[in-house]
Parts: C-alpha cells; structure tokens; sequence
C-alpha cells in the first residue's frame, strides 16, 4: 500500500487538512507533542478498516462538529483505490469504495469508478478482498512501534515461541485443539455411560425362557375362571332386570312428588301476584278522582309559560344592542389609544434630540486644546523621520554585531551543553555503579521467588488433573440420574394409565375395566396388586435418584473447591513470567558494570578538558571583531533610546487627529439636531388635536349614541322576567301530575283485566295439585306389593367379585410376564442400538484425539513456526547484513539437549534460542553494545514485519517507523535515522514520526504538524 493523498475533515483535531503524499520516498512527520502527528496515521486505517484507538466513533468527530469525513488516494496490488469514509454524530456511518481507471500522475485528475456494495459491512469486506490486508496484519507489519523488538528478544525462549503464534494468529488452532478435547471427553463419558446399559441388558435376556413357560401356565388358569365368571353373570342380570323396574316406578315417583311441589311454588306466586295487581288498580282509582285539580293547574302553567315566552324575545333583542354598545365603546379607544401612542414617540423624539444638543457641547468646548495637540504631533513626526534616516545607516553594523555575537553565544552554549551532558553522563555512571550491591540482592531475591513459583506451577498441575478426574465421575453420575428419572417417568405414566383406566366403564361384555397393557378385564384387587408393585418400583429409584443427587452434590461442590483453589494458584503465577524476564534483565545489568567503568573515566576526561576550554574562553578573533564593530556604532552618535522616545511621543499624541475628527463630526451632528427640533414640535401639536375630536365629534361617538337610544325605547323589565320565571318553577309540578294522569287512563283497563287472569289461573292450578296427589297414592301402593330382589342380588355379586379378584390376580400376572417378554424384546433392539453407538463414539472419539493432537501446540502450530523460522532468520540476516555492513548473524534454533546427569537419558526439548555471530564468535544477545543490539533488533522486527505481510498475500511497501526516537541518545538516534537510510531502497514509501526538532534536519522531506486556535495543520517541505 502506498499513500498517494489524504484528505480530513472534523477527523480529530484536524479541522480542514489536505495532504499529497504522492512521490514520497521517505519522510518524516514531525511537530510538538500532542500536535497531531499520530492523527494522519489513524486517519488513514480509519479510512480503510474503521478502526481507531477511540472507544467511540463518534469521538473522532472534532469538537463542536456534526460530521467528520476522511478521503484516502492510495495504490496498492498495481491499481489506484480511493475511500471516502463518513459518519454524523450519533449516527451510523457511510463508506464509498473506488479504483481508478488510469493511473493518472495526479490523483485529483485520476476517473474513478465505484466499487461499492449494498451497505457498510459488504463494502468493508470488498475492500479487504481488494487489497487483501487486515487490521492487524497491517499494525504488526506495516506499522514499526516502540518496544516489540526488544520484548521479543527479551523472552524466556519457550516464551518467544508464545510469541510468534500471536504473530501468526496460531490461537486459532490452540481455539480448535480445546474444541477436540472437549469433544473427545464428552464422547469417553458417553461410551463410559454406555458399557455397562449393555452389559445390564445382557443379564436381563437371561430370564427370557422362565417367563414363555410362565405365559402358559397363567394362560389355562385364566380360562378356567372365565367360564365361572360367565354363568354368574347371566344369574346376576335376571335379577338386574327385575332391579331395574323396581327402580323405574321409585323414579317415576320421585318425579310426581317434584310435580306437586313446583305445583304448590306456583300456586302460591300467583297468590302474591293477584295482592300487588289489586293495589296498583287502588292506585289508579285514587289518580283518576283528581282529575279536575290537575287540568286547572296545567292549564295555569301552560298561560304563564307564554308570557315568560314574549318577554324572552325582548331580553335576547337587549342583549345584541348591549353587545353592539360594548364593540363600538372599544373600538373608540382602540382609535383612542393608537394617537396617545403616537404622541408619545414624538415626545421622546423631541427629548432625544434635546439630549444630543446638550451631550455635543462638551466635545465642541476642546476644540482649541485638540488644534495645539496636532501641531506638536506634525513636529513629532518631523523628527521621528530623521531618526529613522539615520537608524537606516546605523543598522547594518548593529546586525552584523548581532551575529557576531550570536555566534559566540552558540559557540558557548554548544561547549556548556556538552559539559553539562558529559557530567550528567558521569552522574549516572556512577549512580549505576553504587547499585551493584543492590542489584546483586535483588537478583537472589528474584531466583528465590522463581524456585518458588516453580513449586506452586507444579500444584496447580495436580489441582487440575484433580479437576478433570472429578469432572469425569460427575458426567457418569449426571448419564445415571438421567436413566433412573427416564425409568421414573415410565413408572408414573403407567400409574396415571391404571387410574385412568379404573375410573372408565368398558364396552364391552366384561363389566370390568380393561388392563392398560394387556387389554383383559381387571377387578379392583389386581389394580391394588399393580398400583402396589409400581409404587415400590418408584420408592426404590426415589432413593437410587436420592442417593446419585447427593453424590452430584458432593463433586460440584468438590469441583467448586478445586476450581477456586486453581485460580488462586493462577493468579499466585501471573508473576512467573515477569520475574524470569526481571532476572535476565539484572543479569545483564550486573555484566554491563564493566563497560560503565570505563565509560566513567573516558566521560570525566572529556568533562575536564572542555571546562578548561570555557575558563580560556570560546574564540578570540570573534572577541575582537565584536570590539571593532561597538566603535563604529558610536562614532555614528546613534541613540536608540532617543528614537524610542520620540517614536513614543508620535504613539501618544495620535489621538489629538482621532479627536479633531470627532469634533468635525459633531458640528454636523448639531446643525441636523438643530433642523428637526421644530418638525416634531408641530406633530405633536396637531396630534393633541386629532384625539380631542375623536372623543367628541367622531363617528364612532355618534354611533354609540344611537344605540343606546334604541334600548332605552325596547321597554324592556328586567325584574318582571325574573318574576315570570320564578312563577313558573312554583308551578312546574302539575305538567309532571297531568302527564302522569293521561298514562293512568291508558294503563287502568290493561290492570282491571290482569286481575281477572289471575284468579282463573289459581282455579286451574289447584286441579293439577289433587291430580298428581292422587297418582302419588296409587304408586305407593304398587310399591308396597312388589317383592325386593336387592339381597339375591348382594349375594351373587360378592361371588362374582371374588371369582373376578382371582381372574385379575391371573390376568395381572399374565400382563406383567407380557410386559416383560416385551420389554426382553425391546432389550434385544436396545442392544443392537447401544453396540452401534458405542462403535461410532469409539470410532468419533479417535478422530478428535487426532484433532486435538493436530491442531495443538507440537502439531500444526510447531510445523507452522517450523516452517517460518527459516524464512524469518534468512530475512533478518539478509537486512542485518545490510545495518552492520556484514558484521552480525543471527540463527534460530529451536530444539537443544536437556540438561541431565546421564547423557544416556537426555533428549531434545522445544525451544527457540537466538544465537548471534560476530567477527569474535558466537556470543549472548546481552554482550552486545547498544548500538548493534539495536541493529539485531530492527533487523528482526523489519524481518517480522516482511514475513507477515507475505503470508497475507500483500507485498510490503509502505512502512511507518515509530520506534521511540525520545528515548534514544543522539549516537541512538543517528543509527536509527542510518538504519532507515540502509532499507530505503526495498520500499515504496518510508514515514518515521518523531517530536525531537533537530532530527527532522536529517530528513529532506518533511510533514511539518502544529496546532493553534483553529486545530491542528499539516504542511509539506521538500
């Protein structure tokens, strides 16, 4: 990818910035801290991913604005592509994806052509096909940051490895191994749980010849009885017959003697009836012999209702004139009030103008004073301009005596730098070199910690096979408690079946209800006989189900203990990394004292020798040169303070021409005052006049007259309407009577007849009564001579009870050994089944085991790092020898003897050990000086860098070095700037970002980044 143009806006702190990178080679971005520099970078993976190091998108917006946009012009995989990014705040965002159809030398100029997809997440996709380069791929490749060299190299061997998976994104397969593992332990539970059903099963087909032999024998009990049972029954239903129509004339009865009680109920309802229909037609006949007082007081009410009605349309008549009155006495004022205004504004106008008049004259009275201080200011100014002649003359030589003195200054300030350094360096040195003693007993403090961190890594081992051997028992423990509750649930659904079954009548000839299995007849004694049998069965899996629960119990809680127990021993071991990395680190600090030693004595040498250069002072020709020039300067009788005071004399009477100003103005200002003050006088006075004939002469007065006149000659009394209506709610009760009259004429013959029906229909009732008592007596009798065959009937029943319990008691057995040969049957297939799981779980669990060991650590993921490391190391050596001018090796090595007192028992362990090669030999990447441990170390991160990028598919051709400048010396910093130098030819584009301003010097294209009120800028130098 290289970056042609970038363009943002609202993005960060940029405000509006536009950048063309095109034809960059290498460059560096350079400006203060927190100016904006790290902003481009974020911009652009924002642009192509969208993604950035802001918790929330909407945090890129800058402050204040609704929308922030980023257009990125970058080629990549031979085609120029542009993408334009989008997004409002609390809003989603929009994406635009294009590729150029030329490759034209100016981005601006290029036709570009839309790659876009139907929404974000499928153009943010085509884009990644495109230049098929990922996030990630693209800040561990592309993107160089402080630090992850060195934490590379700084790793315990077996931690290196850890490492490069990351790199490599291997977790994934460490993701799939877990999924095997977890798979093939749930199979072994599985196959656990299933041996010993089939061997359960085998034993149970065993008792399949004793139960055949049983069948026959219950079979000829059971038809022996049958026949029994068969002739009592026929005896027993005679008997039913003649029961049954003994019981059909006591129902018939019953129904009789219900007939003469609802008989009497109504009888006595129609009694009650006819007492409330004779009072009502007292009612009415009381009503009626009132009927001449109600007509004459209707009749007064109707006379007084149509005079309230004549004098209602005098009120209404009132009311409109009241409310014309009422509109025009408002509509006066209104016209009234509109002139008051009126003359008001001009009043205030007349004021104003008079307070003009009196606020000029103070200003006109200083006109004398502002003359006199304009003449000394034309005066000022005649001298300030021969001042300015002669500072002209004068200032060559007071600019060549600046820089003669800046030089000696600089020269100065270099020699004090640099002795300052040079003692600060000596401080340090022996800072360093009084902690040796410390380091010493830090580092024994650290080798304890280790040995015992070692002890507690091989606890926490323990604890975890511990865990797994538990997590085992309870999975069979969960297979049983499932079993046993699938039994239970058989159990209670075949009791639900029996009470069902007892509480239903069968269609058939047995009068028995039928056996939900075997569908023969079965009495209450065997359903007892089954009901106990199935409850036993159930108490015996209550306690097995009790019993496995408890045990379940147990191992979570177990579980539980050991789950707590490893993360504890987990976080106790969170240090175990750190404390080896602090141990090679001191072991380093303890063998670099040597090297501090003699840098101290060669650092106090160079100290000395430069203070001895300052007391003697700087340089002696400039010293002199500076003498000869301050003799020039006051043989010109210059004085720079005299111009000053004259150059402030001019500054401090400027404002004698801004006043004469003000005064012309003025006068103008009071003759324009002056002019309109007899204008608004004589508003005013013909605004006076126009409001006294509006109160007096105007139409609308004249209109208010006559209205009144009109409501004055209407008549109309507001007291006798008052009265009228008052007269009216007096009598307002005899309409309320009269209408009540005229319905009792309507309702008096309907009232006279009911009566009349209602004592027929009490004749007719007491017929039916003595009728239905007379049946009741004959019944009666007929009952007494007909003989009860109920004890006959008692007797046989008991027989055929006792026969029928002892054909349930063989037909239940004949069910249950059914039962069983059935479920022997169903056994059989439940075998076959059972053996073909076990066959596939056995034949599923050895595929996951493969898996598992595949997708580890010593599977694909060591054949993977295998592989790479020979292109890593022939990377880093080919840029390695390039940096140290075929200096330095590197090699890989990733397996080595253990250490052990039998060489007859050692053997190869995994590692990844970095041997490094120099002129001298091979020797520990902590011998090395600081400047080729840097080199070794960019070396491997560049090489890093080249081989991600090639394993996605992308050549590397930009690259973004960002590898701490600030906290490298200057000798560091001129081997990272050569190091950049010595691979500049194997990349398109090379961006180093630094704050320190003397670097950018050593870059001649630069991207200049500052920031001030309006946001951060960027500029381009070349």
């Amino acid at each position: 990818m290289i970056p042609y143009k970038l363009t943002l806006k609202n993005f960060l702190s940029y405000h509006q910035a536009t950048i063309n990178l095109k034809g960059l080679h290498t460059a560096c971005i350079c400006g203060a801290n927190g100016a904006g520099k790290s902003s481009l970078l974020e911009a652009m993976a924002w642009a192509i991913w969208g993604q950035s190091r802001a918790a929330s998108e909407d945090d890129l917006i800058y402050y204040g604005a609704k929308e922030v946009q980023v257009d990125f012009i970058f080629h990549a995989r031979g085609h120029t592509y542009r993408i334009i990014r989008r997004r409002r705040r609390r809003q989603s965002a929009s994406l635009e994806f294009q590729v150029a159809n030329n490759d034209a030398e100016d981005p601006q100029n290029a036709d570009f052509r839309s790659l876009t997809e139907r929404g974000v997440r499928a153009t943010q996709q085509k884009i990644i096909q495109h230049i098929r380069l990922d996030y990630d791929t693209f800040i561990n490749s592309s993107y160089l940051r402080q630090g992850r060299a060195d934490e590379f190299m700084l790793k315990r061997p077996k931690e290196r490895k850890q490492v490069l998976a990351e790199l490599l994104k291997l977790d994934r397969y460490e993701t799939l191994a877990e999924q095997a593992k977890e798979k093939t332990r749930n199979l072994k539970a599985k196959a656990e749980a299933t041996e010993p059903q089939i061997q359960e099963i085998d034993s149970k087909l065993q008792e399949k010849s004793a139960i055949a032999r049983s069948l026959e024998e219950v079979a000829a009990t059971i038809e022996k009885l049958q026949n029994q049972q068969e002739q009592d029954q026929a005896s027993y239903r005679q008997l039913q017959a003649k029961q049954n129509q003994r019981q059909t004339t006591q129902q018939q009865l019953q129904w009789h003697q219900e007939q003469v009680r609802h008989l009497q109920a109504e009888y006595q309802d129609l009694e009650q009836q006819q007492q409330t229909a004779q009072q009502q037609r007292q009612k009415l006949d009381q009503l009626l012999a009132r009927e001449a007082e109600i007509t004459a007081g209707y009749q007064q009410y109707r006379n007084l209702q149509a005079q309230e009605e004549e004098i209602e349309g005098k009120y209404n008549t009132y009311q409109q004139l009241e409310t014309q009155r009422q509109q025009l006495t408002e509509e006066l004022q209104n016209a009234i009030a509109e002139i008051n205004e009126r003359l008001v504004q001009s009043q205030t106008q007349l004021e104003n103008l008079q307070q003009q008049e009196q606020e000029l004259q103070p200003m006109l009275e200083k006109t004398e004073e502002v003359e006199a201080a304009v003449a000394r200011l034309q005066d000022a100014r005649n001298r300030l301009h021969q001042l300015d002649n002669l500072q002209t003359q004068v200032s060559p030589l007071l600019q060549q005596r600046q820089e003669v003195q800046n030089q000696l200054d600089r020269l100065h300030a270099q020699y004090t730098a640099r002795w300052e350094a040079l003692d600060s360096d000596a401080k340090k040195y022996r800072q360093q070199l009084a902690r040796t003693e410390h380091l010493e007993r830090e580092l024994e403090t650290v080798e304890a910690e280790i040995a015992e961190l070692e002890k507690t890594q091989t606890y926490k081992q323990r604890v975890e096979d511990k865990g797994k051997e538990r997590r085992s028992f309870l999975d069979q423990l969960k297979t049983q408690e499932k079993e046993w509750q699938r039994q239970m649930d058989e159990l209670e659904q075949k009791q639900a079946l029996l009470e069902n079954t007892s509480q239903s009548t069968d269609d058939r000839d047995s009068e028995y209800p039928p056996c939900p299995l075997c569908d023969r007849p079965l009495d209450e004694y065997h359903q007892n006989l089954v009901r106990e049998k199935t409850t036993a069965e159930q108490q015996e899996l209550r306690e097995r189900l009790w019993l496995v629960r408890e045990q379940i119990t147990v191992s979570e809680r177990e579980i539980q203990v050991l789950r707590q127990e490893y993360t504890r021993l987990k976080e106790q071991l969170t240090s175990y990394n750190e404390a080896f990395r602090r141990r090679g680190q001191l072991q380093s600090q303890l063998e670099n004292l040597t090297e501090i030693k003699q840098a101290l004595a060669d650092t106090e040498q160079q100290r000395d020798r430069l203070g001895t250069l300052l007391a003697s002072g700087v340089d002696s020709d400039l010293s002199q040169q500076l003498q000869q020039l301050d003799a020039q300067i006051v043989a010109m009788n210059y004085d720079e303070k005299n111009h000053a005071l004259v150059r402030g004399e001019v500054e401090n009477l400027r404002w004698a021409e801004i006043k004469q100003g003000k005064i012309e103005q003025a006068k103008k200002n009071l003759a324009q005052i002056r002019e309109r003050q007899p204008q608004v006088t004589a508003t005013i006075q013909q605004l006076q006049t126009q409001r006294e004939q509006m109160q007096s002469n105007s139409e609308l007065a004249q209109k208010i007259n006559r209205v009144q006149q009109q409501m004055e000659a209407l008549g109309y009394d507001r007291n006798r309407h008052n009265q009228l209506r008052q007269q009216l709610r007096q009598l307002s009760k005899w309409e309320v009577e009269y209408q009540t009259l005229q319905q009792a004429k309507q309702d008096y013959p309907q009232v006279r007849n009911r009566v009349q029906q209602l004592q027929e229909s009490l004749q007719a009732r007491s017929q039916k009564l003595q009728q239905q008592r007379d049946r009741i007596a004959a019944m009666q009798q007929e009952l007494a001579n007909t003989e009860d065959p109920t004890p006959e009937l008692e007797r046989l029943e008991k027989q055929i009870q006792q026969r029928r319990e002892a054909l349930d008691q063989q037909l239940a057995l004949q069910g249950s050994y059914q039962q069983q040969a059935s479920h022997l049957e169903a056994l059989q297939t439940q075998r076959q089944t059972l053996k073909q799981q076990l066959q596939s779980i056995q034949r599923q669990k050895r595929v996951y085991q493969e898996l598992s060991a595949a997708f580890g650590k010593n599977g694909i993921q060591a054949l993977t790092i295998e592989n790479v490391l020979p292109q890593l190391e022939a990377e880093t050596n080919h840029i390695l020898s390039r940096l140290s001018a075929n200096q330095l090796h590197v090699q890989f090595v990733t397996q080595k003897q253990s250490r052990s007192n039998s060489k007859k028992n050692s053997k190869l362990i995994d590692t990844l050990d970095i041997y490094i090669a120099d002129a001298r030999g091979t020797r520990p990447y902590e011998t090395y000086s600081g400047g080729e441990a840097f080199r070794i170390n960019f070396a491997i991160r560049l090489a890093l860098a080249k081989l991600l990028a090639q394993r996605s598919g992308t050549p590397l051709q930009m690259l973004i070095v960002d590898e701490g400048f600030g906290t490298q010396d200057n000798e560091g910093c001129e081997r990272l700037i050569a190091a950049i130098e010595a691979i500049a030819p194997d990349f398109a584009c090379i961006l180093a970002v630094t704050h320190i301003p003397h670097l950018k010097e050593a870059f001649q294209t630069r991207i200049e980044v500052r920031k001030d009120a309006n946001g951060s800028q960027a500029r381009l130098l070349v």
